[in-house]
């Protein structure tokens, strides 16, 4: 059954007139989990499992959520687990299409991941999730670069199939070079989109990783190319240095956040709810928050899309993205940020 917006909001306002003092969503979610206009919602439809603890899903958004996105964008899920709703980012890997509007992720259970591994353990077709709208920096630009090279490691590859996808779907396949690393061949997943584009597999455990020599010798024109990189923050960080001394263009997407910096810790006060919780120099106000039972909105969780962004109200806050440090006064960024001496939050 589709609902369109005009329709729904029509129900809501006679609802509205019935069922004051509660809410039209209290009622509206009892017919249709997805109809929630207090919280953006989605179903999985589809899951298909594969034997390397790697999980598809397929996923409706519910009424109000934004269907356009540009691939290599993600989405927030948010599931409940052992009571708490958890909430991660995973990158969208098919193409944009409005007129399914579906959004589709691949996970996998990384160690001591809670959500990953709760649903690559737990997902069935029909669970109610909650969903954060499609963002992130790392896409295609319009138009496209007529030469393209794309490097990616593990999980990295998930963001770039969405591109390629793309490229695909809408017959913009230009000049283009994917050069992808894993730790063991079976590690590989889309190995078919792969092929489609001949990409060398480099496999590290037996060839070892793939580094800027490597890419010149594979992608000898490599200087003519704009250039996509995810994975691991030590191939960027070195990328990223390599195209510098190169004068190459390249777009970088990092899943995982560098904990390294001079930051001590201290007590975090979370001044709203009247909470505190020591937390050291590696540990995010977000996660320290999460910890303690204060739940703060956030999207990406590498300080990129500014859904986290909270004030600070007294002493001073390290940005482990930036590694700037932030004043009293402040907006800083929950999800990238830790304490530098005792802290004070507006949260």
């Amino acid at each position: 059954m589709t609902e369109s917006p005009d329709g729904l909001a029509r129900f809501r306002n006679v609802l509205r007139r019935f069922t004051t003092p509660l809410l039209p969503d209290d009622y509206t979610v009892l017919a249709n989990p997805l109809w929630s206009k207090r919280e953006l919602r989605g179903k999985i439809e589809r899951v298909e499992r594969f034997p390397d603890d790697t999980i598809h899903l397929v996923i409706r958004p519910g009424w109000g959520v934004p269907v356009n996105f540009k691939a290599g964008q993600y989405i927030g899920i948010g599931l409940r687990v052992d009571g708490r709703y958890t909430w991660r980012s995973y990158s969208l890997t098919n193409a944009p299409d409005t007129r399914d509007g579906l959004f589709a992720i691949t996970i996998r259970a990384v160690e001591k991941g809670r959500l990953s591994n709760h649903l690559v353990g737990t997902a069935q077709p029909g669970i109610n999730v909650r969903l954060a709208a499609p963002a992130g920096d790392f896409h295609l630009t319009d138009p496209v670069p007529e030469k393209l090279l794309f490097v990616t490691a593990g999980s990295g590859v998930t963001p770039v199939v969405a591109m390629l996808r793309t490229l695909v779907d809408r017959r913009q396949v230009t000049d283009i070079k994917v050069v992808h690393s894993v730790r063991n061949r079976s590690d590989l997943i889309f190995e078919d989109v792969l092929e489609d584009f001949d990409a060398h597999i480099q496999v590290t455990s037996e060839q070892g990783r793939v580094s800027p020599a490597v890419l010149e010798e594979l992608v000898p024109d490599y200087r003519e190319r704009v250039v996509y990189a995810c994975g691991p923050a030590t191939m960027l960080d070195e990328l990223e240095t390599w195209a510098s001394d190169n004068d190459i263009e390249i777009r970088v997407e990092r899943f995982t956040l560098e904990r390294a910096s001079d930051a001590k810790g201290g007590t975090i006060t979370f001044a709203r709810r009247g909470i505190q919780t020591a937390a050291d120099g590696a540990t995010t106000i977000l996660e320290a928050g999460e910890a303690a039972g204060v739940q703060m909105p956030f999207g990406c969780r590498m300080g990129i899309c500014q859904t986290c962004v909270r004030e600070l109200v007294d002493g001073h806050v390290h940005d482990l993205r930036t590694g700037d440090t932030r004043e009293p006064g402040s907006r800083i960024r929950t999800c990238v940020g830790v304490a530098a001496g005792d802290i004070t939050i507006d949260a």
